[in-house]
């Protein structure tokens, strides 16, 4: 194609002729800071760009501002694995020159580069809806899985942890901006502008006034601001608040408890005498034992007895420890866990522990019976240590071979190995392990690979996916 003609002029050395991948990339990121600073398009950037785009074979709408990278990603699942690691950058070979460098791909991290960094810093003004926040933080999200880090972290304050960046300078993914060294002050910024979003959103006004609560409708993203906003709220706004919470905890409640009841398993248990009730009727087994009673003048068949199904399990007492990663970003594990573990403590015999965690452990099996108790005493965010949830959950394991440990988390710790070491030694115990990655009604969830690798080896592969999975897990050891 001919190159996009535009305003923006290119600087090559005396008597160097200008390189037209560095054109491209040069376009692409002078368009994100015009709009960046001016929310209002600038015609010859944005016509040089489109080119840009299409002739590098991403899709159009990479350049609409208010695509999330979440839609983006919907339609072209490829791109996921692109955002990835997107700022991370990568040791080139030794004497690595101009010639050597991958020209056309740095263009096209140009162009994702600059998707994910407008998303995020260009919040506009004005009111904010649940939609545009909760958008908002699905692009953030991004921009940290781009950075290396796992959707939230850097938001919940773990900057320090997580998955290494690699070396940091100029080099890294050629042209790519090397943000990484920069990820300390990032973290700040991205929970500002998230606090600044749900400032615009009015929260606390709309919860003030009943009719406006009202008319809130529950999301998963709306119950993590109310639960991380809990204690700076009172009287009708905080009634309001946990109005909403409740309300979304019983809908999900229905939800898995309906899972739990599919997920039937378990050997029928004929000393248990059938219930003699209409739904547990043997209506075949009635008739065909009372065949002799059939009157062939009067065409009628006389009942003495009725037969029922036999429907009780043969269940032995289990014991169930669930371990949850409270940090930012495992909310919605946090959530559904919680609720899945309250619906396990009404099985027969099942004696359920629930354990939340960040940089310090919290023991909510006194109120493990009641999800909306249990998430108002949880304190979402901050960073992640596994090791002081462990010393909590190893004096609740006097049986192993009867005790299941649901350790749910994406693994990135600040104390890795000693964490993975009891973590093993429970297994070795005879403690079914279950490491659980995601817990989430889409499944989508990172891990840290250095965990999951050594899970699979130690024979306890990391448990992914959708909360189905898990449901089939628990029921399938616990009955």
């Amino acid at each position: 194609m001919n190159e996009p003609e535009t305003t923006v002029p290119y600087s090559a050395e005396p008597g160097a002729e200008a390189d037209p991948h560095d054109n491209r990339r040069q376009v692409l990121y002078w368009r994100l800071l015009a709009r960046l600073f001016d929310p209002e398009e600038q015609a010859a950037l944005e016509s040089a760009s489109l080119a840009v785009v299409e002739d590098i074979g991403l899709p159009p709408n990479l350049l609409d501002p208010g695509a999330s990278v979440d839609s983006i990603v919907q339609r072209h699942p490829e791109l996921a694995a692109e955002f990835d690691g997107l700022m991370v950058p990568e040791p080139g070979p030794d004497g690595d020159t101009d010639e050597t460098r991958d020209r056309p791909a740095e263009v096209r991290r140009a162009a994702l580069v600059s998707k994910v960094l407008l998303n995020v810093f260009s919040t506009g003004t004005g009111a904010v809806s649940a939609g545009q926040l909760a958008r908002w933080q699905s692009d953030a999200g991004w921009l940290e899985r781009a950075l290396g880090r796992t959707p939230g972290e850097l938001r919940g304050g773990r900057a320090g942890g997580g998955r290494g960046v690699g070396p940091t300078g100029s080099g890294g993914n050629g042209g790519t901006p090397d943000l990484s060294r920069l990820i300390p002050q990032i973290g700040p910024e991205l929970g500002a502008l998230e606090g600044d979003l749900v400032k615009r959103m009015h929260l606390r006004e709309v919860l003030a006034d009943p009719a406006l609560a009202a008319r809130l409708t529950p999301s998963m993203s709306l119950i993590e601001q109310l639960l991380r906003d809990k204690n700076n709220l009172s009287g009708v706004a905080l009634a309001n608040a946990k109005a909403l919470i409740r309300r979304f905890v019983d809908e999900v409640a229905e939800v898995l408890r309906t899972q739990v009841e599919k997920a039937t398993v378990g050997a029928i248990d004929r000393s248990v005498p059938p219930k003699r009730v209409f739904r547990n009727l043997d209506l075949d087994r009635t008739i065909w034992k009372n065949l002799t009673n059939y009157s062939p003048e009067e065409e009628r068949l006389y009942v003495d007895r009725l037969y029922y199904r036999h429907t009780a399990r043969k269940t032995t007492p289990q014991r169930l420890v669930v371990v949850v990663d409270q940090s930012g970003s495992m909310v919605d594990s946090m959530v559904n866990c919680t609720i899945l573990a309250s619906i396990f403590a009404g099985l027969p015999k099942a004696d359920v522990h629930l354990i939340a965690y960040d940089t310090q452990a919290l023991d909510l099996t006194p109120w493990v019976h009641d999800p909306f108790e249990t998430l108002l005493r949880t304190n979402l965010g901050g960073g992640t240590d596994g090791t002081v949830a462990m010393a909590l959950a190893q004096p609740k394991i006097a049986e192993p071979r009867n005790t299941v440990v649901v350790w749910i988390s994406d693994f990135y710790e600040w104390r890795g190995e000693p964490l993975y070491d009891s973590m093993a030694a429970l297994h070795r115990s005879g403690v079914k392990f279950i490491p659980v990655g995601s817990v989430t009604s889409s499944g989508r969830g990172s891990v840290n690979p250095w965990f999951r690798e050594r899970f699979k080896d130690l024979g306890t592969p990391v448990l992914s996916g959708h909360i189905r999975k898990l449901v089939h897990e628990l029921k399938t050891f616990l009955t």
